[in-house]
């Protein structure tokens, strides 16, 4: 292999809990899927401007690397909101205030399009949403807060970047930047929530607080059957690597496929940074346990430190494998889309859009790693490209030009 990451460094524990052949059961079926999936679906596929992203075809950098196929989700376009989680968030807002709506006035069969039309407008102005966000799943929060008509808070810690602070600030949210790291943050939303009667809308669950993050994924489950249904016909993949954070993302992905494939679903990899590896650290505990310090990864979405416990009951039984990556894997994994050395289309990716490519190049790249995930010439690879260049600044430092310059070479 022409291997693009020659500073890639890796570590991989596999999961002795995996249970491939079960099927999708009960206590997974209580956290996503089942009749909940389908009515996320339905009300996200009416918003409007909703469009399925691009699953895009990389067959040169596949046959680099000496696999059958490398397939990536492109989340960059979504809702113009540079990320996955447009998906989640707005969503997640959407039904914590047709829950209030029904509870405060008693009525029921409150719709969506309600909503949008503002019949309701009176009860949801006084209704506040608030999160703690690394960048996209705030301004998600905030994007639905704003279209659905309510207030919106939302927390960033210490290292966010102004950019990011901008992009949220654009939807009318109030940010409030918080010292300290995500989790931090995660709990000062929560604490200022409670005491000034705010409501969490948060991609992350804890003890007590399980049913918005539920919501949540079920809206990132939608990204999940998008690529079902546009894979090519008896190309199912083999491997899925996805990036880990608090385990939404990896959760809805892998949580869908079982549901759907059964048997036949792929193996998952979860990939995370070294400086906030969470889940990798908690699969070689065999439970959730938390990691500490600043978590100053370049890949900020993925900066989370302590496990959502819900996202753990799909990925302690249904992951193969967890990863670590360093930054430097993840930069050189975001100049190698835009630069296309091997001939495929320009890719516009954020820092923590790469996560799973990276790890799935570093796996191919490692002969020991290679033949424990099963990985050879036949392996059909799909990563999920969580986001876009949502810090433009950041990206052009890190490819040299800008995002726009970057697709005029497509």
């Amino acid at each position: 292999m022409n291997h693009p990451l020659p500073n890639l460094k890796l570590q991989c524990a596999l999961n002795p809990a995996a249970t491939p052949g079960a099927p999708y059961g009960t206590r997974q079926q209580a956290v996503l899927g089942g009749e909940a999936f389908a009515r996320a679906a339905t009300q996200i596929r009416r918003w409007p401007g909703y469009t399925p992203t691009p699953l895009v075809a990389l067959d040169g950098l596949a046959r680099a690397a000496g696999v059958a196929s490398i397939l990536y989700k492109d989340e960059g376009g979504r809702f113009g909101l540079g990320s996955f989680k447009a998906l989640g968030g707005a969503y997640a807002v959407s039904r914590l205030l047709l829950r209030e709506i029904e509870s405060r006035l008693g009525v029921s069969n409150v719709s969506v399009d309600d909503l949008l039309a503002g019949c309701y407008a009176d009860v949801v102005r006084d209704i506040t949403v608030t999160c703690a966000t690394d960048g996209n799943h705030g301004r998600s929060v905030a994007w639905g807060a704003q279209r659905f008509g309510c207030q919106c808070v939302i927390y960033i810690h210490a290292t966010v970047s102004e950019g990011r602070r901008t992009a949220i600030e654009q939807y009318g949210a109030q940010v409030v930047r918080t010292a300290g790291n995500y989790d931090d943050s995660v709990r000062q939303a929560a604490e200022d929530a409670a005491r000034l009667g705010r409501f969490v809308v948060s991609d992350t669950s804890y003890e007590g607080y399980m049913e918005v993050p539920k919501d949540v994924m079920q809206g990132y489950a939608v990204m999940a059957d998008e690529a079902l249904q546009q894979m090519p016909q008896g190309e199912l993949p083999t491997h899925v690597f996805l990036q880990g954070g608090v385990g939404g993302l990896a959760a809805a992905v892998s949580a869908h496929f079982w549901e759907m494939l059964g048997h036949a679903r792929p193996r998952f990899i979860v990939v995370e940074p070294d400086k906030a590896a969470c889940l990798y650290e908690s699969a070689r505990a065999g439970k959730p346990v938390a990691v500490h310090g600043d978590l100053d990864t370049v890949m900020a979405g993925l900066a989370c430190g302590e496990v959502s416990l819900l996202a753990w009951e799909i990925l302690h039984p249904g992951a193969h494998a967890f990863l670590t990556i360093d930054d430097e894997s993840a930069l050189d994994c975001v100049r190698l889309l835009a630069d296309s050395p091997y001939g495929d289309a320009p890719v516009v990716a954020g820092e923590s859009a790469v996560a799973g490519l990276a790890g799935s190049l570093g796996a191919l790249a490692d002969p020991a790693v290679r033949d424990a995930l099963g990985l050879n010439a036949d392996s059909r690879i799909l990563v999920f490209g969580s986001e876009g260049a949502t810090d433009v600044a950041l990206y052009e430092r890190i490819v040299g030009r800008l995002p726009e310059d970057v697709r005029k070479a497509a």
